[in-house]
């Protein structure tokens, strides 16, 4: 019996990727130059690319060279399609700096692939905060998680207005579409790439050099690395984030009052990259219930430390409870990084990568106002509220590293003298007594010769 045509003819890479799965799952591991290359082999793979709405869901334009503005270049230098327009009076700052996104922007909706973008990440580019309000509010965008991480010309008080504007309560049903705004946290850093030799290179040859000479050959090898990458990637990410382990301060930046007036108000509409502190001193009803200086009522803060699912050095918990993923509200949980691959949704974007059949973590995240005096800088041990009143120093809260050791003795002799009992007071100076106090003193007189 002849063997049919389908055993026979080989299965191509076009072929793959008209199957909208595959073409779902693997797009994302691509970058954007990579794939509008693969739409320019030829009129097959253009009409895959550009007429299927899973290609770009993902977009990722952060290495996209055409959207850096390039430091100290001249506002009327051409050469640029976003710089040819005649330049006047009539063009903002903000207009001049969002150009390069415009442009993208423009070409993408032409070719009716913008409002296929579900996740697009604009880290490190310049985005005023006029373009995140057209990605906001426009129709042309469906934007649903977005990551604008250390992006440049971006003015926090403008985007705290244009997202208090979005989630007002006289809001049209249905709106924002924007789910998930990654805007406190560091970006990725990029991956690894070798030096490029200055050295002018020997173009290839025009005859066929073997079977890794045809273009769909070189496409697959990329792959097979790219994937490689991402298995390792994946990997590297099985462990639990940063914000679900004892890791000290997560934000390097202290985010400002407004920030936390803006997540409050945003509360259970866009999610963010962090979340506000929910300890007591922030509940003014507890605080007035519980009158007392180390109870005293304190603004809303946002959350920048994370202190591990172990909890209180004494009751192994705190006492607003730990947040966790699904059995908390999601306004709760912050955004992990990097953006999820695959989703666009808040929700698989907070959800932390556990093993089969484990539990979730547990979150417990303060900010420094609720901290201070009860939180050791080195070692992260804390003490909760009900547990340890804080020391009643004023200079409790100053970081020990930065004393010498004769101030250190000085500092613990007034403690003395004040009538206190050293081995009362858990925190001193930002550091615990018990440990890191102790190492410290020690290696700052070592180095000072008091004792040594």
């Amino acid at each position: 019996m002849a063997p049919s045509a389908d055993a026979t003819t080989p299965i191509t890479l076009h072929d793959l990727l008209s199957n909208s799965l595959l073409l779902r799952q693997t797009t994302p591991y691509l970058s954007t130059a990579s794939i509008f290359a693969l739409a320019s082999v030829n009129k097959a793979f253009r009409a895959l690319i550009y007429h299927s709405p899973d290609a770009l869901r993902y977009l990722d334009l952060s290495t996209v060279k055409s959207a850096v503005i390039q430091n100290h270049a001249p506002l009327d230098r051409g050469g640029n399609t976003w710089r040819a327009e005649r330049m006047d009076e009539a063009l903002t700052e903000d207009d001049f700096y969002s150009g390069p996104l415009r442009g993208i922007f423009n070409k993408l909706e032409k070719k009716n692939v913008l409002e296929h973008v579900y996740t697009l990440v604009l880290d490190g580019l310049s985005v005023p905060a006029d373009l995140v309000r057209e990605i906001v509010a426009e129709d042309r965008f469906n934007v649903r998680i977005l990551s604008i991480r250390e992006a440049e010309h971006l003015n926090e008080r403008k985007l705290q207005q244009v997202l208090r504007y979005a989630v007002r309560p006289t809001r049209p049903a249905g709106t924002p579409r924007l789910k998930g705004l990654y805007v406190f946290g560091a970006k990725e850093p990029g991956p690894a790439t070798e030096p490029v030799s200055r050295k002018k290179q020997r173009s290839p040859p025009r005859t066929p050099g073997g079977v890794m000479s045809s273009l769909g050959a070189q496409i697959g090898a990329e792959w097979n690395q790219r994937s490689s990458n991402a298995l390792s990637s994946a990997l590297a990410r099985s462990e639990h984030h940063k914000w679900y382990q004892s890791a000290g301060r997560v934000l390097h930046k202290r985010p400002s009052a407004e920030w936390a007036e803006t997540l409050k108000a945003c509360e259970g509409i866009i999610f963010f990259d962090a979340v506000l502190c929910r300890g007591p001193r922030h509940d003014l009803a507890a605080s007035r219930a519980d009158s007392g200086p180390q109870n005293a009522y304190l603004h809303p803060a946002v959350a920048s430390i994370a202190l591990g699912p172990s909890g209180c050095q004494s009751c192994h918990s705190c006492q607003e409870g730990p947040a966790e993923f699904g059995s908390s509200p999601a306004h709760h949980l912050p955004l992990l990084s990097p953006p999820p691959l695959h989703s666009s949704t808040a929700q698989s974007a907070q959800k932390p990568s556990v093993s089969p059949g484990s539990p979730f973590p547990k979150l417990i995240a303060r900010c420094e106002d609720c901290l201070r005096g009860r939180w050791c800088e080195r070692c992260n041990k804390w003490w909760d509220e009900k547990c340890y009143a804080g020391s009643s120093n004023p200079h409790s809260h100053v970081n020990g590293s930065t004393l010498t050791a004769m101030q250190q003795t000085e500092a613990l002799q007034e403690i003395s003298a004040e009538g206190q009992n050293l081995r009362d007071i858990k925190v001193h100076m930002g550091l615990c007594t018990a440990h890191c106090l102790v190492e410290e003193m020690m290696s700052g007189a070592g180095s000072a010769g008091m004792w040594g």
